[in-house]
């Protein structure tokens, strides 16, 4: 019988010999799925002897991740911000980067009267739900266009404990006239990616991520002009609008939400040092 070590091993060559980048930590997630455990117990299990079932569960998900499927789709969650997540080919899969622009607005927030946030293109609900989490006097309003997104979503809410705290609207911003109240805050991490970008992604990207989630079709900058010219009319006095950029993309947001009459803007690096969140205070 093969071990867990066994397994791990001839998994990881498995997944390098088909292009997954990663694979080791790939290798080990999928076994600590099957075996209902945190990857780093997998080094005290290495002896352990994988039953019939297990191996043939194990060799279906390699199966799986070796077409590209990504791995959170195949084990159903992700950690965003400390909070556990479902996701699905409904969603796009919620990414570190995004971190960044939820812990800017905690900041600024997490102490502050009630703050009503609008979060445009909520997907899973990742940055919605972390901030209904985080900030104690905060009431959302997440809109989407697509239902099975906002499903997800709600699920994540309702996991997470602050189902109560946020309101999911079906629609789509870039052309429904809603009646919103005033905001103290707009957020959106919305596509981003050109059109032609996108032709250059990886396959875990382009064959199972949603690809209206990724790219406006376009340059990549449709949805800042849409909402940052929306925005303006929506939010309070002081209210801020705040963005997640891709890179090289800080000139452009930058002009479009200054001739949009945002002032004060600033803009925070991410890790990798790369211009990631971008915001504008109205005045």
């Amino acid at each position: 019988m093969l071990t867990v070590l066994e397994s791990i091993t001839l998994s990881t060559e498995y997944l390098k010999n088909k292009g997954i980048e990663s694979p080791r930590i790939n290798a080990e997630l999928l076994l600590a799925n099957i075996l209902n455990c945190k990857r780093l117990n997998l080094y005290l299990l290495f002896d352990r002897p994988l039953a019939d079932e297990e191996v043939a569960r194990y060799r279906e998900l390699l199966k799986r991740r070796s077409k590209f499927e990504p791995l959170q789709y195949i084990i159903g969650n992700v950690e965003f911000y400390g909070l556990d997540l479902y996701v699905n080919p409904s969603v796009l899969i919620p990414r570190p980067e995004t971190e960044l622009l939820v812990e800017s607005i905690i900041e600024i927030y997490k102490d502050h009267d009630p703050v009503n946030i609008l979060d445009i293109g909520t997907g899973s609900g990742n940055i919605a739900v972390s901030l209904a989490k985080n900030i104690s006097n905060s009431y959302i309003t997440a809109v989407d266009i697509s239902d099975a997104a906002l499903k997800t979503a709600k699920e994540n809410a309702v996991l997470n404990k602050v189902d109560n705290k946020i309101d999911f609207i079906q629609t789509d911003f870039l052309k429904d006239n809603l009646n919103f109240s005033e905001f103290d805050v707009v957020v959106s991490n919305p596509p981003y990616i050109s059109i032609s970008d996108y032709e250059t992604l990886r396959p875990e990207l382009t064959m199972y991520e949603p690809k209206g989630a990724l790219t406006d079709h376009n340059s990549g900058y449709l949805f800042y002009e849409v909402i940052s010219s929306r925005a303006y009319n929506i939010l309070k006095q002081n209210g801020k609008l705040f963005f997640e950029i891709g890179k090289d993309q800080h000139s452009e947001v930058t002009r479009i939400i200054r001739s949009n009459k945002f002032e004060n803007i600033t803009i925070r690096k991410d890790y990798q040092n790369i211009e990631r969140v971008i915001s504008g205070e109205k005045i």
